[in-house]
């Protein structure tokens, strides 16, 4: 049986990778440099009301297999609980593998959090009592990696088809879908968008060459190896600050998990072992499962996913309002 919060039902969520565009009069961005090193500057957007009331802060980590992806890509439903439920909304970029590791990645992440505790209410009057953090695949992982690693806790987390590893077999072996059921990428055509200079987010072509990458890895079982600059045959002690199921603390924040059953690229196991180990400690959960549907849930039946989706925002008002 699944360790339930008060109040609470099944749910989950689909990522829509738009951005609708706030009303300039009501609702803006703003972009600050949360971190700079060795000249890399690394930024979060924060959307909220234009107005100097303290307000409660949603974070957004975005996806990508910590090798892709942007600060930009904030799901469309998401802004929009913020405009309607008077948050603040706060997507942040992080360094990017392989031209880092995965210690670096977790160190911004971190200092992300210590800049919003520390300028945020400052900056764009940042209620730093409620902050629920949210992400999607690799975003979902890092979600679940805060939970471990940030002090304060943060109020909730919501990760969408996340994991709680990044020493399994699923990492460090090839894997069949990528093998078997996508065209094999040479060596030659991957390393050709990697290499360069340290980035902090990607789009258009350059994200699609990386992603030629990230399958070129998994094709070959090395995403493991290659992120986190070890080998876990090896050297599993240097896998385990990585893996949020191995170091959850006892005030770990209440997590709802969303993941697909059919999901090929991050497997289903991955968000049920967690739920099991949160279980198993008595920790708040909720691990929300949709059938048929696999990454991003796609191929998932619409209507449960509406219905799901709803959920999933009506559990983030529900942990804004606890104390």
């Amino acid at each position: 049986m699944t360790h339930r919060l008060p109040s609470i039902v099944v749910a989950c969520f689909t990522i829509i990778i738009f951005l609708p565009q706030p009303s300039a009069a009501e609702f803006t961005k703003s972009t600050y440099v949360y971190k700079t090193v060795d000249g890399t500057k690394i930024e979060a957007d924060v959307f909220r009301e234009n107005d100097k009331k303290k307000r409660p802060v949603i974070v957004w980590i975005h996806g990508g297999a910590l090798i892709v992806g942007s600060r930009t890509s904030i799901p469309g439903n998401l802004l929009e609980l913020a405009k309607t439920e008077g948050y603040t909304l706060v997507s942040i970029d992080y360094r990017l593998a392989p031209e880092v590791k995965a210690d670096a990645i977790k160190e911004d992440v971190v200092d992300a959090f210590r800049w919003i505790h520390k300028e945020g209410p400052k900056l764009f009057n940042a209620d730093t009592q409620k902050i629920v953090v949210t992400g999607g695949s690799a975003g979902g992982y890092l979600t679940m990696l805060v939970g471990c690693s940030v002090s304060p806790r943060p109020t909730a987390l919501v990760a969408y088809w996340g994991y709680g590893d990044v020493d399994g077999a699923w990492m460090t072996h090839p894997t069949d879908f990528y093998k078997y059921e996508t065209p094999i990428v040479g060596k030659n055509e991957a390393l050709s968008a990697v290499g360069g200079d340290v980035l902090t987010g990607t789009e258009g072509i350059i994200g699609r060459a990386r992603g030629l990458y990230y399958r070129y890895l998994r094709q070959r079982g090395l995403w493991a190896k290659t992120v986190v600059g070890a080998d876990p045959a090896t050297e599993p002690e240097t896998f385990k600050p990585f893996c949020p199921i191995q170091i959850i603390p006892d005030d770990y924040p209440p997590i709802l998990m969303v993941h697909g059953k059919n999901d090929t690229d991050v497997p289903y196991e991955k968000s049920s072992l967690f739920a099991k180990e949160l279980q198993r400690r008595g920790l708040p959960h909720e691990l929300v499962t949709v059938p048929a549907a696999g990454h991003g849930l796609s191929g998932g039946d619409p209507e449960l996913i509406q219905a799901a989706h709803q959920r999933a925002l009506e559990f983030i008002r529900e942990q804004m309002k606890t104390k």
